[in-house]
């Protein structure tokens, strides 16, 4: 007798909310736009809430753009049912101790409901003109693979000590320590460096697909990648970005749902949703019941 085979996991929807204040938003952050009128709707439906990390926009730099860490805490604690997790840090922003304690604390205020989500960096005008070093991507890739080996010990060890390349810790402990280590999601893509490191430490791995072929092909070497460093190829949840808008008619949510079905056909888990701007609930009573709800169900 054949045995039953299990069933599909439940597909994970992420919500990004933006940050940026602009001409199209008035100059008042999205996201503090949302907190009022659209996330009351929607969070009791999603799994997680995401909040980018950067310091000024890219239209005007004078357009308002709110801190990753101060609004996600801010969060955290008027939507409690949620998921928390930065799209995603720059490693070079913040010394990686600090992120470690920061992201402990998060935790344990949050109830165990934070994804250190981190990267590279990217955005080299930011990094200079914040004064911070923008060294080549090799070297912004083994400094984020020695954070996210900092901020494990200082969530686990009463004593953390650390000696590497680009960084350092001595006893640097950061109590209290979460009862549940925050799982780490990498945002990545780059074959050659990046996407290897998301296989040896990323429980959580964050894309955008740009076509079938190349997203299976990056998967491959993630997974390859796992596999060398001893670890579980499964176990690395795959969350992909979706930049769509809300649907406003049956034809638009049928269109979106078969979207994003192929995406989970691929393999992808966790759906994060970025719909820019909605002013109004409507399209996202209509995403929940016509997109979400019946994915789920499927």
């Amino acid at each position: 007798m054949t045995a039953p085979s299990s069933p599909a996991p439940r597909v994970k929807f992420g919500w990004l909310s933006p940050v940026i204040g602009n001409r199209w938003s008035d100059h008042q952050p999205i996201v503090v736009y949302q907190d009022t009128h659209i996330l009351p709707t929607a969070m009791p439906h999603f799994d997680s809430l995401w909040i980018a990390d950067h310091f000024y926009g890219f239209d005007e730099r004078t357009d308002p753009f709110m801190e990753a860490w101060t609004t996600l805490t801010w969060l955290a604690a008027r939507h409690p049912g949620v998921m928390l997790c930065h799209h995603v840090l720059g490693v070079g922003y913040r010394p990686p101790a600090l992120t470690a304690k920061m992201a402990a604390t998060l935790q344990v205020l949050s109830g165990n409901r934070f994804i250190l989500g981190i990267g590279a960096g990217w955005r080299e005008d930011e990094y200079r003109a914040y004064g911070y070093e923008f060294p080549r991507p090799a070297v912004r890739f083994a400094q984020l693979e020695e954070a996210i080996q900092i901020c494990r010990l200082m969530w686990t060890e009463d004593h953390p000590s650390f000696e590497g390349v680009h960084f350092s810790i001595d006893d640097a402990a950061a109590p209290p320590r979460p009862s549940v280590v925050p799982p780490v999601c990498i945002g990545a893509s780059g074959e050659q460096i990046g996407l290897p490191l998301v296989g040896r430490q990323a429980d959580l791995w964050n894309t955008f697909i740009r076509s079938e072929d190349s997203f299976r092909r990056k998967l491959d070497i993630v997974r390859r990648s796992a596999e060398a460093a001893g670890r579980d190829p499964m176990s690395i949840e795959l969350t992909t970005t979706v930049e769509k808008a809300l649907p406003t008619t049956d034809a638009e949510s049928a269109e979106l749902r078969e979207h994003l079905e192929s995406i989970v056909a691929l393999g992808i888990q966790h759906l994060v949703m970025d719909f820019g701007h909605p002013q109004s609930t409507d399209p996202v009573e209509r995403f929940v019941e016509q997109v979400l709800h019946p994915m789920r169900t499927a």
